[in-house]
This record gives C-alpha cells, sequence and structure tokens, in this order.
C-alpha cells in the first residue's frame, strides 16, 4: 500500500513510519524538518522512505504529495496549538478531497475526550474542567462528517511507551463510545459530576503508542469496520463497574 503520513517525526507519526515500513508498505512522508527525520530513522531506513518537505498549510505542496496515495495518517499538529491545528487537518482534508488519485482513505487524531459518555448524550470534551484546547478536536471531527472520505478518527487517552503498561495486556477497542466500563447511573450525574468521574479514572485510558499506531495501521483498507467511525482503546479493564 501507498501510505502518505504527515507530521512523521513526531512521537505518534514516526512509530507510524517504522511499523509502515517493517509491514512493507510504501512510506511517503510530509514533514518541515528533513535532518530530523533522517536522524530518527537512520540510513537504512531512510532509503526505504520518499520524503517531501513542505508546509503542511499550502494547498499546492499537499496536494502534490497525495497524488496515486492509498491512505494518508494525519499525524501532525496537537490540539494545544488552537487554531492552526484546526487549519493544518483542514488543509489536509481538504487536499484529500480534491485530488482525484488519492484513494479516500484518511486516518487522524483525536482524544478520548472526543467519544461519547456510555448511558449520556455527552462526550468529555464539553464537559466543565476539561481543557478548552480539547475543543478543537471537535471542530476536527465536524469537519470530518462534512466529507465524503472514507476517514476514521483514533481517539486514545494518554499515550506512553511500550514499557509503561504490565504484559500481557488485551487491547479493547470501540468505536464511537469509551472503551471503559461506564456504570449506567452516570446518566442521573450532574455534568460536573461525571466530569469528576471520568478524571478518577483517566489512568485506565492509558495506552502505548504502538499498540495504536498498529490499530491503525490494520486498518487501513477502504470500506473497513472503523469507516467514519471515532475508535477508542484501552487495555481490559479489571476494575469492578459500580
Amino acid at each position: 500500500m501507498k501510505m502518505i503520513v504527515f507530521g512523521a517525526t513526531g512521537n505518534t507519526g514516526k512509530r507510524v513510519l517504522g511499523q509502515g515500513i517493517s509491514m512493507g508498505h510504501e512510506m511517503t512522508v510530509f514533514v518541515r524538518n528533513a535532518e530530523k527525520l533522517y536522524e530518527q530513522l537512520g540510513e537504512h531506513s531512510a532509503k526505504q522512505v520518499k520524503v517531501i518537505v513542505g508546509d503542511m498549510m499550502d494547498p499546492v505542496s499537499v496536494g502534490a504529495a497525495l497524488v496515486h496515495q492509498d491512505a494518508a495518517v494525519v499525524a501532525a499538529g496537537h490540539a494545544g496549538q488552537g487554531e492552526e491545528f484546526v487549519r493544518i487537518v483542514d488543509n489536509i482534508i481538504s487536499q484529500c478531497e480534491r485530488q482525484d488519485s488519492f484513494s479516500g482513505r484518511v486516518w487522524i487524531m483525536g482524544g478520548a475526550g472526543l467519544l461519547d459518555i456510555p448511558h449520556t448524550n455527552l462526550i468529555g470534551n464539553n464537559l466543565p474542567g476539561f481543557p478548552p484546547e480539547y475543543k478543537n478536536h471537535n471542530r476536527n471531527f465536524a469537519r470530518l462528517q462534512q466529507t465524503g472520505l472514507d476517514w476514521s478518527i483514533m481517539c486514545p487517552g494518554t499515550m506512553i511507551d511500550s514499557g509503561g503498561h504490565p504484559d500481557p495486556v488485551h487491547l479493547h477497542v470501540t468505536t464511537e463510545t469509551l472503551p471503559i466500563p461506564i456504570p449506567e447511573a452516570i446518566k442521573e450525574y450532574s455534568e460536573a459530576d461525571i466530569a469528576g468521574h471520568l478524571f478518577s479514572r483517566f489512568q485506565e485510558l492509558n495506552v502505548a503508542y504502538d499498540d495504536v499506531v498498529k490499530c491503525m495501521l490494520d486498518h487501513m483498507e477502504l470500506g473497513g469496520a472503523f469507516k467514519r467511525k471515532r475508535v477508542g482503546l484501552a487495555y481490559q479493564s479489571n476494575i469492578m463497574v459500580r
């Protein structure tokens, strides 16, 4: 598969690139800093990657990079960048829409606060106490809902290095909703109490970067199970639901 990664020098993007190479995909990266990329990859791996240096805000260069690509992974930016983050995602999505030779398969990164809270009509990002910058993920999600692309949005909690969780683990994957057990009684809570409940359980949503990336790369096909879905991940919880 021909795959392009935007933001390939970040914590998530570099793992997408590394795993993609190992899986035999034909990898292209769009980066601002080629030297940083080469330092991360090493001489051998660098020869297996097509590198495009450019500005992710530039429609022309992003559009050209998408020619004949089978899938795109948008791992660039972060919610704390505010308007810049939203504009980066919007430009890449817009160019995916306009490039006739691009397949239409896109993964972007969100966060667990974008997932539905079971037994409620709420998402975490809209609750009191959640950092306001997280609502930039809401804006990116709204942008995806407007497109006809075959998109998925990965919504992990805090991502950690692979050595940060006990072995063996079972990865629980959900679509649309939080991947941890939530008591039905939560529907009677105030929004502030729901937020407090979630804050107390954030550690259950810790998931390794490598597991997040593997889930994405295992679901790159067009029309797959995660088409136009928010995807949540957590390790199987032994905590009783009360």
